[in-house]
């Protein structure tokens, strides 16, 4: 594999938090639940809106924020002061054998060496009964892994350790704040005078096709594996924490 899996409880250190946020900015369309295409004219404000996201999870790991956030880092054996992979995951309140994975990814380069493996092997050493959402294209990957679908969540298919999701409280930051910013409408002014009025209006319909193109997939996938019964079992999904 050529990296070691290190276990974060606390914000890391800042030379290795940096490379995680450059990473989520490379890898937005992977990370990003909009999976935004880097053609879109919007692609600079998600690039903005996701790498802020995981940027406020990774300062809640000091515990401020009332809500319990970890993080495993990849890093390369020969030089332990690169970044090949992270996996930041929320520990479910009220149940200690859950938690679900909200940021994953893996460098370019480093990737097929069973890095992706390999962190959630060390999620679920912690937490057996773990839980994450991804594209359908994405399905067959982490089945191999040993996750299995259990529902769909608009453009997302919820795949699980087991086959049923946890009862307990996910609590998540509400991030909405973030895309309603100062920082977002100066990014969307400059796309504006960048694109022109209809090419940023084309490009909101062009996210959105391609969302429900998604979540036609997810469905048709979940469909296929479990029948309608798997379309109701979309689990408890999270609850907001400010």
């Amino acid at each position: 594999m050529m990296s070691t899996v290190t276990l974060f409880e606390a914000t890391p250190p800042e030379a290795l938090k940096s490379q995680i946020l450059q990473m989520v900015v490379d890898y937005v369309t992977d990370i990003s639940m909009v999976a935004i295409a880097p053609s879109n004219p919007l692609y600079n404000l998600y690039q903005y809106g996701i790498g802020y996201e995981v940027h406020l999870y990774l300062d809640a790991m000091d515990g401020s924020k009332g809500i319990p956030v970890e993080l495993i880092v990849a890093l390369d054996q020969q030089d332990p002061s690169i970044v090949t992979g992270f996996a930041l995951y929320l520990p479910v309140k009220d149940d200690p054998q859950a938690c679900t994975v909200a940021y994953m990814a893996v460098r370019e380069n480093h990737r097929r060496r069973g890095i992706a493996r390999a962190m959630l092997d060390k999620v679920r050493e912690r937490y057996p009964h773990a839980e994450l959402c991804c594209v359908a294209g994405k399905v067959p990957c982490f089945e191999s892994m040993g996750l299995q679908v259990i529902g769909a969540r608009g453009p997302q298919v919820i795949m699980n350790t087991r086959d049923h999701g946890t009862d307990g409280l996910l609590a998540v930051l509400d991030v909405a704040p973030i895309y309603r910013s100062l920082e977002v409408q100066q990014i969307h002014a400059y796309l504006l005078k960048q694109h022109g009025k209809r090419a940023m209006v084309d490009a909101e319909k062009q996210r959105d096709r391609h969302l429900d193109q998604m979540t036609r997939h997810a469905r048709t996938l979940v469909l296929e594996r479990l029948g309608e019964g798997g379309l109701q079992s979309g689990g408890r999904g999270p609850v907001l924490v400010a």
